[in-house]
């Protein structure tokens, strides 16, 4: 499974990022393969140790802010691994060139 998510605090003001860099520890411990980006982190794994980690990520950010979004893509197709970059990959075969990544 990959999924994409973002947490957003509400009430912390504009600036967020220290806020947001509190969570790459939790993820980076989950051991699972990730990729930031600028809106949102993917991750990819099992798919409870997916929803674990994006739970974790939750119930911090909201020992922080009194109120907290996380939003939450899901992808989750039977047999498929490596799909963290193999996604992108087979865009830019399709393309028959590189594109940006995050």
């Amino acid at each position: 499974m990959i999924a994409s998510f973002s947490v957003v605090p509400i009430g912390l003001g504009e600036e967020l990022s220290a806020k947001i860099a509190e969570l790459v520890p939790i993820i980076e411990q989950s051991g699972l393969d990730y990729v930031m980006g600028a809106m949102q982190t993917t991750v990819e794994g099992d798919p409870e140790k997916v929803i674990a980690v994006i739970m974790e990520c939750h119930r911090h950010m909201r020992t922080l802010a009194p109120r907290v979004l996380t939003h939450i893509t899901i992808d989750d197709r039977e047999g498929a691994t490596g799909r963290l970059t193999g996604k992108v990959r087979d865009v830019e075969a399709v393309l028959g060139r590189p594109v940006r990544r995050e």
